[in-house]
């Protein structure tokens, strides 16, 4: 039987190179990159991680990528991921040791911002189970 309401599939991050923000999100999630096939690296325009049968991420390439200037100015968010982690330090250190960079407006106790390579702003949340 067909759904009748939409799924929830994916959400597509614009960058300027797909495959290397695909291999940050990769390190970060543990979620492998779907093969290249036939494309060579410098050919991806648009590649996701390999989440399964569940929610996905999704890379694309733009070619003036602008990143976000949040929390402020004039290239709005636009999006934001969330990521669950059981201790903030730890999370904190993985992320960083992959390319992320900690944001300077923290404006909360029980998460952190941060942002990707090319600048998408992504949280920490203190897993509240």
């Amino acid at each position: 039987m067909a759904h009748a309401l939409p799924r929830y599939q994916l959400v597509g991050l614009d960058c300027p190179d797909p495959l290397a923000l695909a291999n940050f999100y990769s390190q970060l999630t543990g979620l492998s990159v779907e093969p290249l096939g036939d494309f060579a690296p410098e050919d991806v325009e648009w590649i996701e991680l390999d989440n399964g049968n569940q929610p996905n991420i999704a890379f694309q390439k733009v070619d003036n990528y602008v990143a976000p200037t949040w929390p402020e100015g004039p290239v709005p968010q636009q999006l934001h991921l969330d990521f669950i982690v059981d201790d903030l330090d730890a999370g904190e250190q993985h992320v960083l040791s992959i390319g992320a960079t900690k944001h300077d407006v923290q404006p909360g106790t029980t998460f952190r911002v941060y942002l990707d390579p090319v600048g998408h702003p992504f949280c920490l949340v203190l897993n509240g189970d």
